[in-house]
């Protein structure tokens, strides 16, 4: 058996524990206890790993750390108590915490490594030895701008960031002064677009954001071009962009990013594309390649509105990115090594393969145990999203959800 093979049938089987577990607690106590009280069972119930040390580096942490965490994805917040806290060593698809416990983590660093922990570390080793940023720029910034264009069939310049939310505040600068327009629309569906005042106004955490600012970005329906249409129609001439994963949850039905392409065209409109997931997943040549669609700005943009941010450019020029640490090479040779990893093992075709394993094995499961009314997973095989849920409100279903990761680390 495979390691990758293995490591889908231990996934399998790991929600195949949690979901019995899970079932026999929810399906009795649920409709007696709170959603409190039903985590606090479990926990009770079958506590059988140790997490000391991490329960002391939580309170180390929130003691000089706002929130306890740098990064939203990672916090208290979003994981059962008496788990898993800290993790201080990866290898494979096995992490390995600060109490010793050994997991199998399913989304690497939040979906963004795929190869593994140790697969490509070697090459940012080897680059970190020659040092790895310097007062001008290093020739292999070049050599991965032109491999990264190489693999794009609409790409024609490219501009690197350090993450998701700086790269998609530039391609918004960019769309505003392109179009000399100031509101942005997001698909209502889809989270996660920035840290920046633009999207998060748009969010329950909206503190400290102006309402001036809360007020340039609005919403659409993913794969409704109804409302893609009603949008322009209420702002007419002020929408700078449309924004969007070319896909996430549901599959894209009705020809919607096309259609949704037209209407920016026809309205005035940029069509962006956020593939920060989808681009090494979908295809080695990204979404747009999978769709047979170009979109105006992504991650690497169209030449002639990225060069608003050039140093030949004759107008008005945008700021687009400039940070000390944006191009260091050590990143940037683990990003060649990790292209030459998909090209040369066919790495896209082989997680959708895996998914497709995995979807098959927990939807038999969930059918088995009569499961279907809590549990489901939505998304595509090569990013699966699991989908713990009740036909009741909305506290009961974050109980399920807690309940789920807290009986999976306990499955490991």
């Amino acid at each position: 058996m495979l390691k990758t093979d293995f490591v889908t049938w231990a996934l399998v089987r790991l929600c195949q524990a949690s979901l019995r577990i899970s079932n026999n607690i929810i399906l009795k106590e649920i409709k007696q206890i709170s959603s409190q009280n039903t985590v606090q069972a479990a926990q009770s119930q079958f506590n059988t790993m140790y997490f000391s040390k991490s329960d002391r580096l939580r309170k180390r942490a929130h003691k000089i750390i706002s929130g306890g965490y740098h990064t939203h994805a990672k916090g208290n917040d979003q994981y059962p108590q008496n788990t898993l806290g800290f993790i201080c060593k990866g290898e494979g698809c096995h992490v390995t915490d600060v109490d010793g416990n050994e997991f199998i983590e399913y989304c690497m660093g939040l979906r963004s490594e795929t190869l593994g922990h140790e697969r490509i570390a070697q090459a940012a080793y080897e680059a970190t030895l020659r040092r790895s940023n310097f007062l001008r720029p290093s020739p292999i910034e070049v050599q991965l701008a032109e491999t990264m264009l190489s693999l794009l069939a609409y790409g024609a310049m490219i501009k690197f960031g350090k993450n998701g939310s700086e790269v998609m505040m530039a391609a918004i600068k960019l769309a505003r002064a392109y179009t000399i327009r100031d509101i942005v629309a997001v698909p209502s569906s889809q989270a996660s677009f920035s840290v920046d005042d633009w999207f998060i106004g748009t969010t329950a955490m909206n503190a400290g954001i102006p309402q001036q600012v809360q007020d340039l970005t609005t919403h659409f329906k993913y794969n409704d071009i109804d409302s893609v249409k009603a949008l322009f129609d209420r702002h007419p001439d002020e929408i700078a962009c449309l924004i969007m994963e070319p896909a996430k949850y549901d599959p894209t039905k009705d020809d919607f990013l096309h259609r949704t392409k037209e209407l920016c065209r026809q309205y005035g409109g940029l069509f962006i594309l956020d593939e920060i997931i989808t681009k090494f997943r979908w295809d080695l040549n990204g979404a747009q390649h999978f769709y047979d669609i170009d979109a105006d700005l992504s991650t690497f943009g169209k030449a002639e509105i990225m060069e608003a941010g050039g140093i030949k450019y004759n107008k008005e020029r945008v700021f687009l990115l400039s940070q000390s640490f944006g191009t260091v090479t050590s990143s940037m040779a683990v990003a060649l090594e990790t292209i030459q990893i998909y090209q040369e093992e066919n790495v896209v075709d082989y997680m959708w393969d895996i998914g497709r394993k995995l979807e098959q094995g927990i939807k038999e499961i969930v059918k088995e145990l009569k499961f279907g009314g809590y549990f489901t997973i939505n998304g595509y095989p090569c990013a699966w999203y699991s989908v713990p849920m009740t036909k009741t409100n909305n506290t009961q279903k974050s109980s399920v959800r807690f309940l789920f990761r807290k009986q999976l680390s306990k499955a490991c």
